[in-house]
């Protein structure tokens, strides 16, 4: 069993890893599992819900206790607004694209990371990120209609909502350096999800009926995607570099278009597989070539420029 307390659990470098990767692996069930869930409920409806859910089973872990300061309630509410506007686009979207698409399109927050960091902590963007972000632009154009310059409307939240998955994550690299990771990750759970359900009850059709048709697929993506991911994503964070996190957790797009193909059977063109090997390619440009001075700090990587106030 994982002890949680900072003070507890000691991980090296290769133990952090291999518990990223394991929640790469876990988010590209996600996607389908998501995928069958929003054939019977609205996006707000299942975020309400699965991280709701994420949050209630955290809580025996964290004894029933969540301590959040005042100087991190701050950090806390904006990352569950970011959490609520990426899941929100991300959920929509797959209802027009596969889960295939979703993952490789969400997993270029991995290369929009490292330009957050250049606009709002002013870090040094290399010419490896533009060419990454060139390949990744031309994957894209591949995935979708054999080329052609147009997106479905699936894609297009998808992309969107990897903007926000990028401000997630690098919220959380700051966030889970100050606080205990049980007691941030309920609270940004909590308040994704009542948000989303209050959100879901408001402006979407609702039937209970639909709830348990859904009902393994939320499961799944609140208790195991949601909880267990996301928790494991933060203890990883904490004890590897940024570079390993971004790259290892960029695999949920491989995941995620290999469970779509058990799971859902989502064919895919020779001409979309291409457009992946494109997104991962770039996804891998972007980390192995990134530039990391000896002697230059980054905020990814350390807390103490990040203390002064978020973005």
């Amino acid at each position: 069993m994982i002890v949680f307390e900072k003070q507890k659990l000691q991980l090296n470098r290769y133990q952090a890893d291999g518990i990223l990767l394991l929640t790469a692996a876990i988010w590209g069930g996600g996607f389908a599992a998501q995928r069958i869930a929003v054939q019977f409920l609205g996006p707000m409806m299942i975020n309400g819900i699965r991280f709701l859910l994420a949050a209630a089973f955290l809580l025996p872990f964290a004894h029933f206790r969540v301590e959040i300061s005042k100087s991190n309630l701050p950090g806390v509410i904006l990352a569950g607004a970011f959490l609520a506007i990426a899941s929100n686009l991300q959920q929509l979207g797959l209802r027009y694209t596969s889960a295939g698409n979703g993952g490789f399109i969400t997993g270029l927050y991995v290369i929009l990371v490292p330009f957050f960091l250049w606009v709002f902590w002013q870090e040094r963007v290399g010419w490896h990120t533009f060419l990454a972000a060139g390949i990744a632009v031309i994957g894209m154009l591949f995935i979708n209609t054999g080329g052609a310059l147009r997106f479905s409307s699936g894609d297009l939240y998808e992309l969107a909502g990897a903007v926000f998955w990028a401000l997630h994550v690098i919220l959380i690299g700051i966030m889970v350096r100050k606080m205990n990771v049980l007691s941030f990750s309920i609270g940004q759970f909590a308040i994704c999800g009542i948000v989303n359900l209050l959100s879901g009850f408001l402006f979407e059709p609702f039937q209970i009926s639909n709830v348990w048709q859904a009902g393994w697929a939320l499961l799944y993506a609140g208790i195991i995607s949601g909880g267990i991911g996301y928790t494991l994503q933060a203890i990883g964070q904490r004890h590897s570099p940024a570079s390993d996190a971004a790259l290892i957790l960029s695999m949920e797009s491989v995941f995620a278009a290999l469970f779509g193909y058990i799971f859902l059977q989502e064919n895919t063109t020779s001409v979309q597989l291409i457009g992946y090997g494109l997104i991962f390619a770039a996804i891998v440009i972007a980390q192995i070539l990134k530039p990391v001075p000896a002697d230059q700090p980054r905020v990814s990587d350390s807390p103490h420029r990040i203390d002064q106030g978020l973005p």
